[in-house]
């Protein structure tokens, strides 16, 4: 196992003091997210139902930075809550939270899908973010501080995809209306959208791999259609997801709130 530390521009210092939570941070863009805040400064605490975050957690503390590692289902409001509050625990604060948890776990035309399957989505892609922001408002009300980003995605406007579809709608409305409310008390709330990303492997994967050849031509119209949409034709990077994330989520984003920043090349979802 090794944790993947940023390869593109770091910036030191630019998290110092800062205690941030990333959930979904066992691997791919939360992974990354958690190592750049770490190297730059900031307190991590990675949040995931895999035992796996518990090893990034111990690398990026032998690096040197400050990490500390939960495991919660965040698909419960329950687990929600445990996780926001053993992570302030840590430092008795939440200066920023990260939603990173989510992701498509079939992908097939609409009338395929089965309602267990439209609600395994939405529970997935949605519930997550939904419960951790209802679990951190208080304490960041009561710091009269703080700052929310939440991952949705370009994928509202995608196919084979219609109940992650709906999820990532879900988590832009949070994001706008939370933003309202939050605002009086110093708390920005801010989302990007990412499009298609180039990624290892997954060590825990979303769902189940493509089977049929019928299966793997509807996740092939999901990879066309993700490249044709972006003006630059072709996937991002993890470092590119995380610098947007990351920049958001720092102070030199102090006047950015209710916004959705896609970070898909040029595809606005």
């Amino acid at each position: 196992m090794s944790a993947l530390l940023p390869v593109g521009t770091v910036y030191p210092g630019r998290f110092d003091g800062r205690v941030v939570t990333v959930t979904g941070a066992a691997q791919g863009i939360g992974l990354v997210v958690a190592s750049r805040i770490a190297a730059e400064g900031g307190s991590v605490i990675l949040v995931d139902r895999s035992e796996l975050v518990h090893e990034v957690a111990k690398e990026l503390r032998e690096k040197g930075f400050q990490a500390h590692s939960v495991t919660a289902d965040l698909e419960t409001f329950a687990g929600a809550q445990s996780a926001i509050d053993e992570a302030r625990q840590q430092h008795g604060r939440i200066d920023v939270l990260v939603n990173n948890v989510g992701g498509t776990i079939w992908a097939k035309p609409y009338e395929h899908y089965t309602p267990e399957q439209i609600q395994a989505e939405v529970q997935r892609s949605l519930f997550p973010t939904l419960w951790t922001c209802r679990a951190v408002l208080p304490y960041l009300i009561e710091q009269r501080s703080g700052t929310i980003v939440n991952v949705s995605s370009v994928a509202t406007r995608g196919v084979n995809r219609v109940p992650y579809a709906a999820a990532k709608g879900g988590v832009n409305a949070i994001t706008a209306a939370l933003a309202l409310e939050a605002a009086p008390y110093g708390i920005r709330v801010v989302a990007t959208a990412p499009g298609g990303t180039d990624a290892p492997a997954r060590r825990v994967a979303r769902g189940p791999a493509a089977q049929s050849e019928q299966e793997k031509g509807w996740y092939q119209q999901i990879v066309d259609q993700t490249v044709d949409s972006s003006l630059l034709k072709r996937y991002g990077t993890l470092d590119e997801q995380a610098a947007a994330i990351t920049f958001l989520a720092s102070e030199e984003a102090s006047y950015i709130t209710g916004t959705v920043l896609p970070v898909a090349g040029g595809d606005l979802g």
